[in-house]
């Protein structure tokens, strides 16, 4: 800026003055602009209650229900586990064997072979009853031996079973092919070898036992020498007891074979399930033979049973 002769400011525009101005507006324009978004963001601020920012959720397993007063606590009640759980070791309890009366005769079949089975079985000191049968080499001797120490004696009469003669039967046995006359001979016969028999129960015998007319030939010799039958039951359709009831000889059948499976433990089993059967019945018959694990059976669980209150009887005390 200079001063002219006359005394007037005189004003110098220097080149791009012009070209200053757009930039001066858009400069107040950006101004405006921003002043504006502050206004209206505070006037709608004011408006709008400030929302607290939430706590993050917590994500509990296992939530406690709320504690209830005693008057509204209801018994609390525990579902089970879906996992699998191994529950601790128990302790066994031992079952107490039951005690009791009731009448149990043990038959032992098959006596005659030999003499020590038979001190053996007696020697036992409970009374049982040997069922002998005939042609076997000791057959009087066992029989004198039984007499002597105040055991029962019976003939284990030798009959046909099914399957024979595959099914291996004493030569002496009795034949559903035999006539009746020979069953007669061959039933005197098994007398003069044990005279001290006060019964008899068949030995083998399963197809023999369903005949009744043959079976019928046999009850009545033995009704006439005043001898009980006992059905060994080795058929389940065996007419034995059913015809000597008919024909009125006191008769009985058998409740338990004791050693079909040589195993003491199985035995043992057997023999107190016998003594179950004698005590809620009243009495029950036990058939067995002299083997070693029947013996050894016997000697371990009789005295024990008697000791319990089982009587032990002869079989003449358990037909009627």
């Amino acid at each position: 800026m200079a001063t002219s002769r006359n005394g007037k400011i005189k004003v110098n525009r220097k080149k791009g003055g012009r070209n200053s101005r757009p930039l001066v507006g858009f400069i107040v324009l950006a101004v405006l602009v921003v002043a504006a978004v502050f206004l209206i963001d505070g006037l709608l601020n004011q408006k709008r209650p400030e929302k607290k920012p939430e706590p993050p959720k917590v994500v509990a397993r296992h939530k406690l229900p709320p504690r209830e007063s005693a008057a509204e606590k209801e018994p609390v009640v525990h579902e089970d586990y879906t996992a699998t759980v191994v529950p601790p070791p128990t302790e066994r309890h031992v079952r107490p064997r039951p005690a009791g009366s009731g009448n149990l005769a043990i038959i032992i079949d098959d006596m005659g072979k030999g003499m020590q089975e038979a001190r053996s079985i007696i020697d036992i000191g409970v009374p049982v009853t040997f069922s002998i049968i005939p042609g076997l080499p000791k057959v009087r001797q066992v029989a004198q031996e039984a007499q002597r120490r105040g055991i029962e004696a019976m003939i284990h009469l030798p009959m046909e079973p099914k399957g024979y003669p595959e099914r291996r039967l004493e030569e002496n046995g009795l034949l559903l092919s035999q006539s009746n006359d020979e069953i007669v001979v061959r039933m005197n016969g098994y007398f003069k070898e044990v005279p001290q028999a006060v019964g008899a129960n068949n030995h083998m015998g399963s197809a023999f036992t369903e005949n009744k007319e043959k079976m019928a030939i046999v009850l009545r010799v033995l009704k006439e020498k005043g001898l009980f039958f006992v059905d060994s039951k080795t058929s389940a359709i065996s007419v034995g007891e059913s015809t000597a009831r008919e024909m009125g000889l006191r008769t009985a059948s058998r409740s338990v074979f004791l050693d079909n499976i040589q195993d003491v433990g199985y035995i043992s089993k057997q023999i107190r399930q016998a003594a179950s059967i004698a005590r809620k019945r009243g009495s029950a018959i036990a058939i067995c033979h002299p083997h070693p694990a029947t013996i050894q059976a016997l000697a371990a669980e009789l005295p024990k049973l008697r000791d319990e209150g089982v009587t032990f009887v002869p079989a003449s005390s358990l037909v009627h």
